[in-house]
């Protein structure tokens, strides 16, 4: 069966995207860095497959970018079943769920992104199959109306979030392990983008892979859109190879700077410190100011200025520290935020 035919919800890919997909790795032992995560994974795939047994139900939550969607297709690989996938929002009614639950076959791995929007009647109908491996229709209408309960094979579902809190405790129960996949460290990244441009067939030096990996937000999704970048701008510009300065010169074209912040990252700094005097002020406001939607700000751009240390979470709000201020060249005096308790 081909990869289309295993999706049940497959909108039309870009090119990108299937280049991206080209460039993921297929198997565990071809992933690089989260070294935990993957020898826990390991582990659960051995002692799987020594009792012919299913997966247990994973849970993948983290930051975009860092290889939820990747890890449920090399666990499909590794245990050699179809995988499903689908996400959140598409599930609209029970009886979606249903249908595809009926169509799974023994071993089938069901992934569902962004699983924390998942409706509360679909959650309901996705409680007893994962729990009992049953499905509870009910047939009829009014006094005549009857439950029937199916039974359904052994399956696994791999779930992938970017916000843990937003999903139910009752779902968040179901999952037999539950995984965090953190930013990636240098090295890890270098050695991505390096193997990355192996399988494009692009030239790069150790520098200009590293130049392209320390701007990469910790991130492989965005190590790779700034390597299909750097190698259009190498061709055009250079002679086709990717050195420090021809990659740093790619990306400074692009506004990502050397810390990885792009322009929507200074915006968001920007404005909390010169429209609100470095804050406390919140998401919808940071949101309406630069036209871009709360929730986009706390999933995409947040994450990396909290990691770097540039952004404060206070009850009140967001708030630009002292580093965000240096990293923008702007004078910062205690006296321009309130003290926090």
């Amino acid at each position: 069966m081909s990869d289309e035919q295993n999706r049940w919800v497959a909108p039309e890919r870009r090119p990108d995207d299937r280049l991206d997909q080209a460039l993921r790795p297929k198997r565990l032992e071809q992933i690089i860095g989260q070294g935990q995560v993957i020898e826990n994974l390991s582990i659960l795939l051995d002692a799987a497959k020594q009792r012919s047994e299913p997966l247990d139900h994973v849970l993948f939550y983290g930051p975009p970018g860092l290889g939820k969607t990747t890890l449920a297709h090399v666990l499909a690989n590794e245990m050699d079943v179809n995988i499903k996938i689908t996400a959140g929002p598409a599930v609209e009614r029970a009886g979606d769920l249903a249908a595809v639950l009926t169509n799974l076959r023994a071993g089938d791995i069901l992934f569902i992104d962004e699983i924390h929007r998942l409706g509360k009647t679909v959650e309901e109908v996705l409680y007893p199959a994962m729990e009992d491996f049953a499905l509870d229709i009910v047939i009829g209408k009014g006094p005549a109306a009857r439950s029937v309960r199916l039974k359904l094979p052994r399956f696994t579902v791999i779930g992938a979030t970017t916000r843990l809190a937003l999903i139910s405790a009752p779902l968040r129960a179901r999952f037999g392990v539950v995984y965090r996949l953190n930013y990636y460290g240098l090295p890890a990244m270098v050695e991505i983008v390096q193997r990355a441009a192996k399988l494009l067939n692009v030239e790069i030096d150790p520098d200009g892979a590293r130049e392209i990996a320390r701007r990469a937000r910790g991130t492989p999704r965005v190590a790779l859109r700034l390597l299909r970048r750097a190698r259009d701008f190498a061709q055009v510009r250079a002679d086709g190879s990717i050195t420090s300065q021809v990659a740093a010169d790619a990306l400074s074209l692009l506004n990502v700077d050397e810390l990885g912040l792009d322009e929507m990252d200074r915006r968001v700094l920007s404005t909390i410190i010169k429209k609100y005097n470095g804050g406390p002020v919140g998401l919808s406001t940071i949101g309406a100011s630069i036209s871009e939607e709360p929730d986009t700000i706390m999933d995409v751009v947040e994450p990396y200025l909290l990691q770097l240390g540039f952004l404060d979470r206070t009850p009140q709000g967001r708030v630009a520290t002292k580093l965000a201020y240096e990293h923008l060249g702007l004078p910062f005096a205690d006296t321009q935020q309130p003290k926090l308790l």
